[in-house]
């Protein structure tokens, strides 16, 4: 029998393991399933552009995976048993479940903002397609009702963007551009662009005050209403849209499976994506607490995820054939933020995670994200460009389990504890 595969989640980082493995892999030896709650692949760092009113493609994953030999299961995974190694799933024909011997958690993350009052009933967030969707319909009505551009804006055409992380900070920029007759207000925590060098704070600044973002800085939100926002210094916005982007959680399912996990539920995997507590189960993208090579944990991004996947990738591989483990750089280095489709800031990271003084701004950044997301699409819908002549036989023939190789005792013993 062949060794069963299967990944949980097809989003950039579960779609790049899962394409990654079939050009490498043989599949007289390995059959790789994909399970994703939706048939599309979504672009998940474009769908605050696409809540804005831009056209975002997103392609079906059964023509992505077309012609890899990878097999693709449209369904919600509602449970995962590391005991029985098996995955409990539910589609319109009532589910059932999937054995694997090795298992890949790429189920990523959601909007977080359940706990505050109103949240999750009067807020949008722009975690997935169609609370992304749902938003720019609710912008669309706006606009229609505030009337044509240039006109006075009412409280009809209030929108509230609830956090200014790197999500909150596009968002908010994205709507003002492409919906100059709304009113757009970015609530800060703390100081605005904090994280980022005093050059870089400027520019963000100059940007919000170009579009005609108000930023209320130091502001707490201590509830959302259906028509207002209410924060912790008595302050009540009107707002016909609130959007949340304070923040992104995980599924609780690792956690219910016992998994070993951190408190906000991330998988805590060794340094080569395996997770420390069930070996057959590597954990990629947003759903994994890993370690960067600075000793400090990796952030949830898209960068992140891309440095963790091929982490991941080469310790199954070696694994499974017999071969040395590579040991792929887990560095994150720089913040590409979009300021709308013609203006961007491209901030360097440095090693202890703070942001170094020179930064980039500008139309270029701006095409420069732009072709970095382009070229992202482009690697996903095709999984098998540069598909080896010769792809890797598992040590020891079909249903091999995971052997210990020479970098395994360098993984053990760079293990990470819960934090």
């Amino acid at each position: 029998m062949k060794h069963r595969i299967v990944v949980l989640g097809a989003g950039y980082a579960g779609a790049y393991a899962a394409g990654t493995l079939a050009r490498r892999l043989s599949p007289a030896d390995t059959e790789i399933t994909v399970v994703n709650a939706v048939p599309d692949f979504v672009q998940r760092m474009r769908l605050h552009q696409l809540a804005a009113g831009r056209h975002v493609d997103a392609p079906r994953l059964a023509d992505v995976f077309a012609g890899t030999g990878i097999r693709l299961r449209v369904a919600r995974v509602t449970v995962v048993d590391p005991e029985r190694q098996v995955v409990a799933v539910a589609d319109d024909g009532g589910g059932g479940e999937l054995g694997y011997d090795t298992l890949v958690y790429a189920l990523g993350s959601r909007g977080a903002g359940h706990a505050v009052p109103g949240a999750a009933e009067h807020a949008f967030d722009v975690a997935a397609r169609p609370s992304a969707l749902r938003l720019r319909e609710r912008l669309d009505g706006m606009v229609g009702r505030v009337g044509m551009v240039g006109q006075a804006r009412g409280e009809g055409g209030r929108v509230v963007v609830v956090g200014d992380g790197l999500t909150g900070i596009e968002t908010a920029t994205e709507i003002a551009e492409a919906r100059p007759g709304l009113s757009v207000t970015l609530v800060a925590r703390g100081e605005l662009g904090a994280r980022l060098s005093a050059g870089a704070r400027s520019h963000l600044r100059q940007a919000c005050d170009r579009l005609g973002i108000t930023v209320l800085e130091h502001t707490i939100v201590e509830a959302v209403e259906a028509t207002r926002v209410l924060c912790a210094d008595g302050t009540a916005l009107a707002s016909a849209a609130t959007v949340w982007a304070a923040g992104f959680a995980v599924s609780p399912i690792a956690a219910v499976a016992g998994l070993e996990v951190t408190e906000s539920g991330q998988i805590v995997v060794d340094r080569t994506m395996r997770s420390v507590s069930h070996p057959n189960v590597y954990a990629v993208g947003d759903s994994a607490y890993a370690i960067g090579d600075n000793g400090r944990p990796l952030p949830m991004s898209c960068a992140s995820a891309a440095c963790i996947g091929r982490q991941a990738v080469e310790a199954i591989v070696g694994r499974l054939t017999g071969r040395a483990i590579a040991n792929t750089k887990l560095i994150y280095t720089l913040n590409h933020i979009s300021l709308g489709r013609r203006d961007g800031i491209l901030q360097m990271i440095g090693d202890e995670g703070q942001a170094k003084p020179k930064y980039l701004g500008g139309r270029k950044v701006a095409r420069a994200k732009a072709g970095i997301l382009a070229m992202s699409l482009w690697a996903t819908s095709h999984p098998t460009f540069g598909m080896p002549g010769r792809k890797r036989h598992l040590a020891g023939g079909p249903r091999t389990r995971p052997t210990s190789t020479v970098a395994d005792t360098a993984a053990q013993q760079a293990t990470h504890a819960t934090p």
